[in-house]
């Protein structure tokens, strides 16, 4: 079967991993690699998904990270610009986050460089969670006596109940929302009936148009780097395509609203081509409906390329294969919160 699958690929010029080498195409690993200081367990994983789907951590009480990041929707909430606290419009489409595992930065800007820090700033920004200050989030939880067992069984006895410990259960959880097992996936471990031959054809044309100069890696979110240093890239690379004023790609500057610093002008994290067909709309703005289009604009964009139908037939047909399995998630039950206390 490997033998098969290498002439196929051999014949249409595309790179197949192999354990003796590097390659250019990786199959995503089943799980996400974790930190020294927060492995990875299941008892961390039970409280993140809890705290994951709590409101009780937002200000107004009404948002959860589940909110804007439904799994079963693909990890993401289907609209242009999610809601937060007090129906506060984001400023953002909401990425998915199903593989955030296996990214190197985190926001669309890169701001943050671990899931952990990432879920400390969504507490305090004032429209997402809204919390004023992560001392008051962590006493809404502890306000919570139900939660006490589950940071017992997570961290151990003792004084467990930490903002450091509540973040690190949340971003194990989220490391744990692995969508592997995609046709690609397949196709690159062996299997050559995986992937259509419509799928193989645009990912044939995927690298030859050298959308792999960006979108590379397991994840198709760039390669790793050292940490403290993002992979980001110029978008709208080509500011003169029609497609930046119809969807009006220029108007937000990307790292440079987070940092001030010229260099990072219109500079953004490479977002992960996993699971495309669940997370439409598209774009950091969210203004682009369909796959399609977002291929179009890509190539026009990006590339400075007007695609044929074909191409972006082709394309399109090879993203769908790299969409897996969404994870199963067992039903939610909070803690209980019935026992008196003041609540800030």
């Amino acid at each position: 079967m490997r033998a098969a699958i290498a002439a196929v690929a051999l014949a249409l010029g595309i790179g197949i991993s192999t354990a003796q080498g590097q390659s250019s195409w990786t199959a995503l690993p089943q799980q996400a690699h974790a930190p020294a200081n927060n492995p990875t367990t299941p008892a961390k994983v039970e409280l993140g998904r809890l705290l994951f789907n709590d409101n009780r951590l937002s200000e107004s009480r009404t948002v959860s990270c589940a909110s804007c990041h439904n799994v079963a929707q693909g990890g993401a909430d289907s609209r242009t610009l999610s809601v937060g606290v007090h129906g506060q419009t984001e400023t953002r489409n909401t990425p998915t986050v199903l593989n955030v595992g296996f990214l190197a930065a985190f926001f669309w800007d890169a701001r943050a460089e671990s899931l952990e820090e990432q879920a400390k700033m969504q507490l305090l920004d004032p429209i997402d969670m809204g919390m004023k200050s992560l001392p008051y989030a962590l006493e809404r939880i502890r306000q919570i006596p139900g939660y006490g067992p589950y940071f017992q069984r997570a961290f151990g006895s003792g004084d467990v109940e930490t903002i450091d410990n509540l973040v690190r259960a949340i971003a194990a959880y989220e490391r744990s929302l692995v969508t592997a097992n995609a046709p690609y996936d397949r196709f690159v471990a062996g299997d050559s009936s995986a992937m259509s031959e419509q799928q193989v054809r645009g990912m044939n044309e995927f690298k030859s148009l050298d959308c792999s100069r960006c979108h590379q890696g397991p994840a198709f979110d760039g390669p790793s780097l050292v940490p403290g240093t993002p992979w980001v890239m110029t978008f709208p690379t080509y500011r003169r395509s029609p497609y930046v004023a119809a969807y009006d790609l220029g108007k937000d500057q990307g790292r440079y609203q987070w940092t001030g610093k010229d260099s990072d002008r219109y500079q953004w994290r490479v977002p992960s081509l996993r699971n495309l067909k669940y997370t439409a709309p598209y774009m950091h703005n969210g203004a682009v409906d369909t796959l399609p289009n977002a291929v179009r604009i890509m190539g026009s964009t990006e590339l400075n390329q007007t695609l044929t139908d074909a191409e972006v037939a082709d394309i399109v047909s090879f993203l769908e294969a790299l969409s897996g399995p969404l994870p199963v998630e067992p039903i939610v039950s909070l803690p209980d919160a019935s026992t008196p206390a003041t609540a800030p």
